[in-house]
């Protein structure tokens, strides 16, 4: 049997080192941010566990430490073609399938600190929506005791109104990140499973969906449409923004979001101070939805686009403009046409979002991308997936919808 190649590189030291010297006035200029150093690592591997608030949070996360680090990446940045052959070439990410249990990503870790390298992931798996600190799965105490190595907590702050998840732009604000507590795993050793979820939970804990910071730009409210699907005034519902407005498509009622991160009524009361507030509401609301009141008639409509994720590779067009439509037990495209494909919610493993607004369909072995319009509301599959996941496993007051 051949021998396996060492997952660590000595150019990926080099390569990281010379990123860090490129993309610190970068951030600093983009971002406001403050990155403080860890001035008590040593020469040994960690897991550094950190919330996710921005695009660019790995970059902070690496500009804290000394040594190289190898992040956890979903299947999609390891299918671009040559591009993807480039990051394995200079940073050797361990792949990982969003939203499933991925043993093959458990061993490349294990695999990662045997070999000295440190091991960097967001738990939530997801960038927040909401401001606050998302859900963490509990899983991630296993594998913090499989790989057996000191626990770094790193906390990123004020990135929820630097660069909201549903936005394209930056805001003018400052943020701060830093190493908040480090475990030792002679520590987390006399801990039970709960004890360690539960601090690392804490540690990584942020709240931004309340007052706090000033962020300024002329495009506050430019496609907060992507994570919001649910009115306060008529349910369920489409938006549309423009600089710092959103509008009800349905209702027509437009609300300002301000430099403070607060959400005002035009002409009537707002019922929710802050975008968490909205959003929580939402999930509440679709908590209560019995979504198999809705297979006769669709929930919403979309015109998107569909490929295959090659893992590892590259993406395949499948259709370059279908129209979507999302029932509360499956997705169709092109319903009533020749080529109409159905995709029952039975026959699907899992349903991601991936960045802003890139939906990832797992069914069997074959993953799936759509993509739409800039104004692309991903989250509402999401969320009705797990709803009625949710149901089907008569557990109908779950809360968790996907993220």
């Amino acid at each position: 049997m051949a021998k396996k190649k060492k997952w660590i590189k000595p150019r990926h030291r080099i390569i990281q080192a010379i990123a860090k010297i490129v993309l610190k006035p970068v951030c600093k200029i983009k971002y406001g941010i403050t990155i403080e150093k860890f001035t008590e690592e040593e020469n040994r591997p960690y897991l550094i566990l950190y919330n996710h608030q921005t695009a660019f949070d790995q970059f902070f996360v690496g500009m804290s430490f000394r040594n190289p680090i190898y992040y956890l990446a979903t299947e999609d940045i390891f299918s671009m073609g040559f591009l993807s052959s480039l990051l394995r070439f200079a940073v050797e990410p361990i792949p990982i399938k969003k939203q499933t249990t991925d043993i093959g990503a458990v061993m490349n870790c294990l695999r990662v600190a045997k070999e000295g390298g440190t091991i960097a992931l967001a738990p939530e798996g997801n960038r927040t929506y909401s401001g606050r600190t998302e859900y963490i799965n509990p899983a991630i105490a296993a594998l913090a005791r499989k790989i057996r190595v000191p626990i770094v907590l790193y906390r990123i702050e004020g990135g929820y109104g630097v660069q909201p998840r549903w936005s394209d732009g930056t805001r003018k604000g400052k943020m701060r990140s830093y190493v908040s507590e480090v475990i030792m795993p002679e520590e987390y050793s006399a801990m039970t499973d709960e004890e360690l979820i539960g601090r690392i939970r804490e540690g990584l804990f942020v709240d931004e969906a309340k007052e706090g910071g000033i962020f300024r730009s002329e495009k506050r409210a430019e496609y907060i449409e992507r994570a919001a699907y649910v009115c306060p005034f008529c349910g369920l519902s489409e938006f549309e923004s423009h600089g710092n407005e959103v509008t009800c498509k349905k209702c027509g009622r437009t609300a300002f979001y301000g430099e403070d991160k607060r959400i005002t009524g035009k002409g009537f009361d707002f019922p929710f101070e802050f975008f968490g507030e909205w959003y929580d509401y939402q999930t509440d609301f679709v908590n209560g939805l019995n979504v198999l009141d809705y297979t006769e008639e669709p929930l919403f409509r979309d015109s998107v686009q569909i490929k295959e994720v090659i893992i590892r590779k590259n993406k395949r067009l499948l259709r370059e403009k279908a129209d979507f439509a999302l029932y509360g037990d499956r997705i169709v495209a092109d319903e009533g046409k020749e080529n109409e494909w159905v995709l029952p919610f039975g026959e699907l493993s899992a349903v991601s979002v991936l960045g802003r607004n890139k939906l990832n369909i797992y069914h069997d072995r074959d993953v799936f991308q759509i993509t739409g319009s800039k104004s692309f509301n991903a989250l509402k599959y999401v969320n009705i997936y797990y709803r009625w996941k949710n149901i089907k496993e008569g557990n109908e007051n779950g809360k968790f919808l996907g993220l």
